[in-house]
Order: structure tokens, then sequence, then C-alpha cells
């Protein structure tokens, strides 16, 4: 009985251990979580600057020290090799991955130099390089550049800024695209730094003391990344939203304004060249309509430890799909990559189309010229080609092809497509008028080489005989 007694016992006295032990690795790893807890809410506690930063710093190294994590993100911008199937940082060229560009800006400088925007870091070097700048370009193309800039346009009116030329500050613009373009120094919250998109609001009636942080985030970015246009013979950047954003309202404000970019070499339209109008065909996708914002895809949040902060590595979301479209999306990342490219296949045909029909057209125009026709009988297909190509480039200027508002930007190539054929159809009679009812010889544009040849021929009036022998 006792021997029973015994054992009994022993066996309390190792459960007893068994419980101790237990608790005990219980209360450490409490403690260690107690501890990670604490820490990581430290680290996620704001800290005072280390110093004062400047109220025009226009170097973003000097931001660095307040905010390392965003600086280091920033630099990644540097990778310029990088590449989704219609986008990303290499600086693909247009021209030579479709040769067609050349006949369409026949006699302007896009004509010459057409490449794939980089990062923001390369701002300064590629605007500087591009040779589409000339001793008539004016100060109004750094605006979008350069943190700098909004040092400049403090010192002196935009104004001022605009009626100078290039070259004038090639000296005083040195910093590239940056934290100064979009932060308030002082307070650090998102702020517009340019006066076109203060003036564009302002004109609609907004009130840019009471706008929403979350579209702050989209406006910052919509300070350069839209359609603009130089005003006057002061070269006063403007944009033209007094109508609306949609493709009809701009083209009826460049129309009342009469204005345009240049004449075109071929066929001798008046033609506009569209920018970026990236903003303005995110305003008609379902993305805007949910409220995401630019930066909610293109600078996704990121944590590191127990901080969460934006990331400054702006790219492609297909080249961060993760943090970008999987927060929303639950697929796979191959799924989403696919569901996006198929979107931008069908606007890549829809926009070949437009393109070829285009190309034709303003060769028909120089062919009819050729055959007699005059300015009068040419005024209406010039029209309908200058209408079509604004839609077209609406489409083909915006990044993303096609995929921030899939419906709209085919809407608006059909609507192309549409004009350029009646241009076409209009022009066959023209001819026909003119005695010319076979087929006219389209030069060879299938290359960059071979279409930039044809463009100079038209430029420095010796162009190819167009009519059929």
């Amino acid at each position: 009985m006792s021997e029973a007694k015994g054992r009994q016992e022993n066996s309390l006295m190792w459960i007893g251990w068994a419980v101790f032990f237990v608790l005990l690795i219980i209360t450490f790893a409490l403690g260690l979580l107690v501890s990670s807890i604490v820490t990581r809410r430290k680290e996620a506690i704001p800290l005072p600057l280390p110093r004062p930063i400047a109220r025009w710093e226009s170097d973003s190294r000097k931001w660095a020290d307040a905010f390392p994590r965003e600086y280091d993100r920033y630099r990644m911008m540097m990778e310029s090799s990088t590449k989704t199937k219609y986008g990303g940082a290499f600086p693909r060229d247009y021209l030579e991955e479709t040769p067609a560009n050349v006949i369409l800006f026949a006699g302007y400088a896009f004509a010459k130099d057409y490449l794939q925007a980089r990062g923001h870091v390369y701002a300064i070097h590629d605007v500087t390089h591009t040779k589409r700048v000339n001793e008539k370009t004016p100060a109004t193309c750094w605006t979008c550049k350069s943190t700098d800039v909004p040092r400049i346009l403090a010192e002196m009116s935009p104004a001022e800024f605009y009626k100078q030329p290039f070259s004038a500050f090639k000296d005083q613009i040195t910093h590239p695209i940056g934290c100064l373009d979009c932060h308030d120094p002082t307070t650090m919250r998102l702020t517009i730094t340019r006066p076109a998109l203060r003036e564009a609001l302002q004109r609609q009636g907004r009130d840019l003391e009471n706008i929403p942080h979350q579209e702050m985030r989209t406006l910052v970015c919509a300070q350069c990344h839209v359609e603009y246009y130089f005003k006057g013979e002061g070269k006063y950047l403007t944009f033209p939203w007094d109508k609306g954003f949609r493709i009809e309202e701009i083209e009826s404000y460049y129309d009342e304004a009469e204005f345009s970019d240049w004449t075109h070499a071929i066929s001798q339209a008046p033609m506009v060249k569209l920018q970026h109008p990236d903003y303005e065909v995110y305003l008609t996708g379902i993305h805007a309509y949910r409220n995401i914002a630019c930066a909610d895809c293109h600078m996704p949040y990121r944590s590191e430890g127990g901080v969460k902060f934006t990331d400054h590595y702006i790219q492609s979301p297909l080249l961060n799909i993760a943090n970008s479209c999987a927060v929303c999306h639950r697929w796979s990342e191959e799924e989403i990559r696919q569901r996006v490219e198929s979107i931008q296949d069908k606007t890549k045909e829809v926009r070949q189309r437009v393109e070829e029909t285009l190309c034709k057209a303003h060769f028909e125009v120089a062919a009819a010229r050729q055959a007699g026709a005059t300015d009068d009988e040419l005024q209406n297909p010039r029209q309908l080609i200058r209408k079509a190509q604004l839609r077209w480039d609406f489409v083909a200027a915006n990044n993303g092809m096609g995929f921030h508002s899939p419906g709209e930007c085919l809407r608006i190539l059909a609507a192309a497509l549409d004009l350029a054929s009646q241009a076409r159809t209009e022009l066959a009679r023209i001819l026909a008028t003119h005695g010319v009812i076979k087929p006219i010889i389209y030069p060879d544009i299938s290359t960059k080489t071979a279409a930039q040849q044809v463009e100079q021929s038209f430029v420095n009036g010796n162009p190819p005989n167009l009519l059929p022998k």
C-alpha cells in the first residue's frame, strides 16, 4: 500500500514539474510577444525630424535622414531595365516599335525621337538628351522635370518662367523629380506645387484647401500625368479642362481656341499632339469610381517591422503584383497578369488598325494634292483626320495600353477608326474627281529608318510620287 502511495506521489511531483516548465515556457513566450509588440509600436511612432527641411529643399538626399525607407525605395528607380509587355522603365523606342508613329507625327519633333519614359530619377537627363529639345524650346518644358522648379516659380511668376528659353535654366535645374514635388517640407502633407493644376482646378470651382487626402494621392500625380498645352506667345502651361475631361470636351476646347501644335508635313492637316492624359483616362475607369488612387497601385503601402509606409519605388503594378493588385484581386499573380495583358492586347489590336488607317489617310491627302485637289476640297478630310488622330493619341499617349479605362479607350479608338475611314471615303471621291481611280502608291514605312526617310522627303519638299502610273 505504501509502495503504491509512493508511486502516486512521484507521479504528482512529475506532473507538477511539467506544469511548472510549461507555464515557464508560456511566460517566456508571452514576454517575447509583449516585447515585440512594444518594439513594433515604438517603431511605428513618427520620430521628430532630425533637422528641419528647408522650404525649397530640392535635393531629395536631404530628406533621407528623416525618411530613410522612402528614400531607399525612391533610389530603386535607378533600375531602368525593367519591362512588362507594354510598359516598365526600359526606354523602348516607340518609333522603332511602331514606325507608323513617324508618319503620324510627320513634321513634328516626335517623328525624330520618341522613347518610353524611365523612372523619375532620370527626368533631368532624359529631357536634356532628347532630340525634341532645340533652341526654340521654352522653359515650360522644365515644369514637370525637377524639384528645382517650385523654388524658381516662387522667385518669379509662372508667366515669367514659361516665356524664358529652355536653355536659360540648364545650370539652375539639376535635381530630378523628388520629395518637394509632392510634399510640404514642414508638415509633410501632400501638396500641389505646380500652378497649372491649381489654376485648372480653381477654374472648375474646386476648394483647394479641402481636398481629401485620398484624392490628393492622385492629384499630386495629375500635376504632370495629364494633357496640357502651351497657351499663347508666352507658352503658358495650361490644362484644357474648362469644358471637361473627356476627349470630346478637350477637342471642343481646342477647336474653340483654334489651337494646333503643328501642320502635318504630309497631309497639311492642323494637328494637336496630346501629351500623356493618364489622369483624364483614369477618371473614366473603375478604379477612380471605387476611389482607388494612383498611389494605391503605383506606390502601394509597404511594411518593415512595425512601420507601414508608402513605397516610393514608383513602377508598373505588374512588377509588384502581390502588393499592388492582389490586395484587392484574390487571384494568382499569373492570372492577374494574364487578365491585364488580355485587356492591353485588345487595345493594341484596335490601336494598330487606327494607325494603319490614319497613315493611309495622310498619304491620300498628299496624293489628292498631287492630282490637283485644292485646299478647299481637302478641308473636310483634313478636319476628319485631325479629329481621328486626336482620339487615337488620347489612347496611345496615355500609359497602360488602355488598362486604366478599357471600355473608354476602346470607345475612343472605335470613334477614331470611324472618323479616319470617313476621311478616306471622301478622299477616294476627291481622287476620282481628279481622274485617279486606281489605288495610290503607299511608300514603304515598315521600319523606323524607312518611315523617317519618307517623312523627311515631305518635310524637305521633295515627296515621292504617290499617283498610280
